[in-house]
């Protein structure tokens, strides 16, 4: 069994039924919200610094607008899969009013759900057409 075939494995049948079928109520993630939860994998971010860093790796291709941007933050807080963070960066490199997120150990586990996810998928086309290096 390859390296992949094997983290597919471990992964899907590692975790309890339940677990697993937990995280499966939360999969398909919209692309928004899977932008953010890889941006917050890395660290801390306010809102503001999220969609700087979803334009940074998409090379300008996706640009939240402030409702998406918030409105997915909000669900995000009352899922579970972010909480907002306490710690703050020193005052006087700081506004007071950014509220700073972090990603927790459920938001960590749905986002690897719907990379396999993802993954499958991708893995299906190419078997069906084969995929261009580029575009």
């Amino acid at each position: 069994m390859d390296g992949l075939a094997a983290y597919y494995v471990n992964y899907r049948y590692s975790m309890s039924k339940t677990a697993k079928s937990h995280i499966d109520g939360f999969l398909p993630l919209t692309p928004t919200v899977f932008h953010m939860l890889l941006a917050l994998g890395e660290g801390e971010r306010h809102g503001y610094a999220l969609k700087r860093e979803i334009m940074r790796r998409t090379g300008g291709k996706v640009n939240l607008g402030s409702g998406a941007l918030y409105g997915s933050i909000n669900k995000m807080l009352e899922q579970g899969l972010i909480e907002e963070s306490d710690e703050r960066p020193d005052p006087h490199l700081d506004d007071e009013r950014r509220r700073y997120y972090r990603i927790t150990t459920l938001g960590r586990r749905v986002a690897q759900g719907e990379a396999v996810r993802l993954r499958e998928l991708v893995r299906l086309a190419e078997d069906r057409w084969g995929l261009p290096e580029a575009l």
